[in-house]
């Protein structure tokens, strides 16, 4: 009899946990096993290519789970000045939860497998470009050129990345507040002026 279907979320879900706070070098498949309380067996049955295999089915769910915490976040927010800090927020209180002992897990896995594993590398490309998408819509109706769009939020999700880092380093969700300040001030900054130059232009 094949293994469960259930079996596979536990074990992706396990998988994205041990990453996160021990990264994927350190997390050995026996100890994915353990976490998932799946059959070892069914881990070789649903990814027969490895744990690499496992790490690309990690970082798709880590990237969906980001895209919808960002669009519920985006459906309070005014602005995507408020966006970023509401998200910033929310990941802070993630790492505090975890005694600042949880980092990104696209990011741990990705440093230590891109760009030599190309199915790795190309999962992760989509889990940040589909980030950055929510964020860039948002800065297109606030008011910004779709180019300018695009290179904000490139600018936002990096720097959120790089504090996420500091603020575990430093066990302190300073480093995410004073970065999300400072984006949502260059954002609303800009966005007056934006606006009334599209207003203008538009009569």
């Amino acid at each position: 009899m094949p293994p469960a279907p259930k079996h596979r979320d536990s074990i992706i879900a396990a998988a994205l946990r041990l990453f996160r706070r021990k990264g994927y070098a350190a997390s050995g498949m026996n100890d994915i096993v353990e976490a998932s309380g799946a059959p070892k067996g069914s881990v070789y049955h649903y990814f027969p290519d490895g744990k690499s295999s496992i790490a690309v089915a990690a970082i798709e769910l880590a990237g969906r789970r980001a895209v919808a915490t960002l669009t519920d976040l985006d459906n309070e927010a005014r602005s995507g000045g408020e966006l970023i800090e509401a998200y910033a927020a929310r990941l802070g209180g993630w790492l505090s939860q975890s005694g600042f002992r949880d980092g990104c897990p696209i990011t741990t896995v990705v440093l230590e497998l891109s760009p030599q594993d190309r199915a790795v590398t190309a999962a992760a490309r989509e889990a940040f470009s589909a980030r950055r998408q929510v964020l860039t819509q948002r800065l297109i109706e606030d008011g910004w050129s779709d180019a300018e769009a695009k290179e904000l939020a490139l600018l936002a999700i990096s720097a959120i990345q790089g504090a996420l880092v500091q603020a575990r380093l430093e066990r302190s969700v300073q480093p995410l507040t004073s970065v999300a300040k400072m984006i949502k001030t260059v954002m609303e900054r800009r966005q007056p002026f934006v606006v009334a130059k599209q207003r203008k232009s538009s009569r």
